[in-house]
Protein backbone atom coordinates (compact mmCIF):
# COMPACT_ATOMS: atom_id res chain seq x y z
CA UNK A 1 0.00 0.00 0.00
CA UNK A 2 2.83 2.38 1.06
CA UNK A 3 4.43 1.91 -2.33
CA UNK A 4 1.26 2.62 -4.58
CA UNK A 5 0.90 5.80 -2.91
CA UNK A 6 4.55 7.10 -3.05
CA UNK A 7 3.80 6.14 -6.92
CA UNK A 8 0.94 8.11 -6.79
CA UNK A 9 2.41 10.99 -5.99
CA UNK A 10 6.26 10.99 -7.65
CA UNK A 11 4.98 10.03 -10.93
CA UNK A 12 2.53 12.91 -11.81
CA UNK A 13 5.68 14.91 -9.88
CA UNK A 14 7.87 13.65 -11.94
CA UNK A 15 5.64 14.39 -15.14
CA UNK A 16 5.11 17.80 -14.18
CA UNK A 17 8.89 18.08 -14.10
CA UNK A 18 9.32 16.59 -17.29
CA UNK A 19 7.04 19.56 -18.84
CA UNK A 20 8.20 22.61 -16.13
CA UNK A 21 11.88 22.34 -16.56
CA UNK A 22 11.94 23.17 -20.51
CA UNK A 23 9.46 25.68 -19.75
CA UNK A 24 11.33 27.65 -17.38
CA UNK A 25 14.85 27.41 -19.07
CA UNK A 26 13.52 28.82 -22.33
CA UNK A 27 11.64 31.88 -20.64
CA UNK A 28 14.83 32.68 -18.30
CA UNK A 29 17.10 32.03 -21.34
CA UNK A 30 14.63 34.63 -23.29
CA UNK A 31 15.09 37.13 -20.62
CA UNK A 32 19.05 36.26 -21.00
CA UNK A 33 19.18 36.88 -24.54
CA UNK A 34 17.26 39.43 -24.73
CA UNK A 35 19.20 41.73 -21.98
CA UNK A 36 22.49 40.20 -23.64
CA UNK A 37 21.25 42.13 -26.71
CA UNK A 38 19.99 44.92 -24.82
CA UNK A 39 23.52 45.21 -23.50
CA UNK A 40 25.50 45.35 -26.79
CA UNK A 41 22.83 48.00 -28.68
CA UNK A 42 23.49 49.85 -25.43
CA UNK A 43 27.00 49.58 -26.16
CA UNK A 44 26.99 50.49 -30.08
CA UNK A 45 24.80 53.46 -28.80
CA UNK A 46 27.63 54.81 -26.48
CA UNK A 47 30.24 54.48 -28.92
CA UNK A 48 27.98 56.34 -31.37
CA UNK A 49 27.22 59.08 -29.32
CA UNK A 50 31.01 59.54 -28.37
CA UNK A 51 31.78 59.66 -31.96
CA UNK A 52 29.31 62.28 -32.74
CA UNK A 53 30.73 64.20 -29.55
CA UNK A 54 34.18 63.91 -30.32
CA UNK A 55 33.61 65.40 -33.79
CA UNK A 56 31.76 68.23 -32.22
CA UNK A 57 34.69 69.06 -30.12
CA UNK A 58 37.04 69.00 -32.61
CA UNK A 59 35.68 71.59 -34.45
CA UNK A 60 34.83 74.03 -31.21
CA UNK A 61 38.06 75.35 -31.07
CA UNK A 62 38.64 78.77 -31.51
CA UNK A 63 41.55 77.93 -33.67
CA UNK A 64 38.96 76.39 -36.40
CA UNK A 65 37.08 79.37 -38.26
CA UNK A 66 35.39 77.42 -41.15
CA UNK A 67 35.81 73.26 -41.79
CA UNK A 68 34.44 70.46 -43.03
CA UNK A 69 35.30 66.70 -42.34
CA UNK A 70 33.92 63.04 -42.15
CA UNK A 71 34.15 60.72 -39.50
CA UNK A 72 34.18 57.23 -40.50
CA UNK A 73 31.94 55.00 -38.49
CA UNK A 74 33.41 51.41 -38.58
CA UNK A 75 30.68 49.27 -36.66
CA UNK A 76 29.55 46.01 -37.14
CA UNK A 77 26.55 45.44 -39.50
CA UNK A 78 24.76 43.30 -37.67
CA UNK A 79 24.35 42.84 -33.60
CA UNK A 80 23.19 38.82 -33.31
CA UNK A 81 22.16 38.79 -36.75
CA UNK A 82 19.62 41.95 -35.68
CA UNK A 83 20.10 45.12 -38.33
CA UNK A 84 19.73 48.23 -36.36
CA UNK A 85 18.76 52.09 -36.83
CA UNK A 86 19.48 55.44 -35.38
CA UNK A 87 17.30 58.18 -35.08
CA UNK A 88 18.78 61.65 -33.24
CA UNK A 89 17.04 64.74 -32.14
CA UNK A 90 18.64 68.18 -30.50
CA UNK A 91 16.91 69.49 -27.68
CA UNK A 92 17.47 72.90 -25.95
CA UNK A 93 17.90 72.44 -22.39
CA UNK A 94 18.61 75.47 -19.77
CA UNK A 95 19.33 75.60 -16.19
CA UNK A 96 19.68 78.37 -13.90
CA UNK A 97 22.84 77.37 -12.49
CA UNK A 98 24.76 76.07 -15.60
CA UNK A 99 23.14 78.35 -18.37
CA UNK A 100 21.94 76.52 -21.32
CA UNK A 101 23.40 73.92 -23.84
CA UNK A 102 21.97 71.79 -26.07
CA UNK A 103 21.85 67.54 -25.77
CA UNK A 104 21.24 65.12 -28.41
CA UNK A 105 19.32 62.04 -27.92
CA UNK A 106 20.67 59.46 -29.83
CA UNK A 107 18.08 55.97 -30.20
CA UNK A 108 19.44 53.04 -31.87
CA UNK A 109 16.63 50.05 -32.07
CA UNK A 110 16.64 46.46 -33.56
CA UNK A 111 14.76 46.24 -37.04
CA UNK A 112 12.05 43.53 -36.48
CA UNK A 113 12.68 43.12 -33.12
CA UNK A 114 11.12 45.71 -29.97
CA UNK A 115 14.49 46.03 -28.33
CA UNK A 116 15.91 49.77 -28.37
CA UNK A 117 17.70 51.87 -26.48
CA UNK A 118 18.98 56.05 -26.54
CA UNK A 119 21.42 57.71 -24.91
CA UNK A 120 22.46 61.74 -24.78
CA UNK A 121 25.14 63.75 -25.63
CA UNK A 122 25.66 67.24 -24.65
CA UNK A 123 26.31 69.76 -26.76
CA UNK A 124 27.03 73.73 -26.96
CA UNK A 125 24.74 76.40 -27.91
CA UNK A 126 26.05 76.70 -31.58
CA UNK A 127 25.14 73.12 -32.49
CA UNK A 128 22.68 72.10 -35.16
CA UNK A 129 20.99 68.84 -36.11
CA UNK A 130 20.24 67.71 -39.55
CA UNK A 131 17.54 64.73 -39.44
CA UNK A 132 18.78 61.62 -41.08
CA UNK A 133 19.33 58.13 -40.15
CA UNK A 134 21.76 55.82 -38.62
CA UNK A 135 21.38 52.26 -40.75
CA UNK A 136 23.82 49.57 -39.75
CA UNK A 137 23.02 47.25 -43.16
CA UNK A 138 24.10 48.60 -45.57
CA UNK A 139 26.22 50.72 -43.18
CA UNK A 140 26.33 54.89 -42.28
CA UNK A 141 29.56 55.28 -43.32
CA UNK A 142 30.23 58.21 -41.86
CA UNK A 143 29.42 61.76 -39.33
CA UNK A 144 29.56 64.50 -41.41
CA UNK A 145 31.00 67.36 -39.44
CA UNK A 146 31.11 71.37 -40.59
CA UNK A 147 31.85 74.36 -38.95
CA UNK A 148 30.90 77.73 -40.58
CA UNK A 149 32.40 81.24 -40.61
CA UNK A 150 29.42 82.39 -37.94
CA UNK A 151 30.69 78.86 -35.67
CA UNK A 152 27.95 76.94 -35.82
CA UNK A 153 28.50 73.66 -36.05
CA UNK A 154 26.36 71.12 -38.45
CA UNK A 155 26.37 67.75 -37.61
CA UNK A 156 24.83 64.32 -39.31
CA UNK A 157 25.08 61.12 -39.88
CA UNK A 158 25.98 60.45 -44.44
CA UNK A 159 26.46 57.91 -46.38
Amino acid sequence: MQATLEYMILIPVLILQIFLFPILVTAVMGEWVTDRQQLELQQTASMLSSVIEQSYLSLNHTSIISCKFNTTLTFQPTIEGYNYTGQATLHLVSNADYGSSQVLSVTLEFVGKSVSTTTLVTLGQNVKWVNSEFVSNPPTDYIMAQKFTNQTIQLSFSS
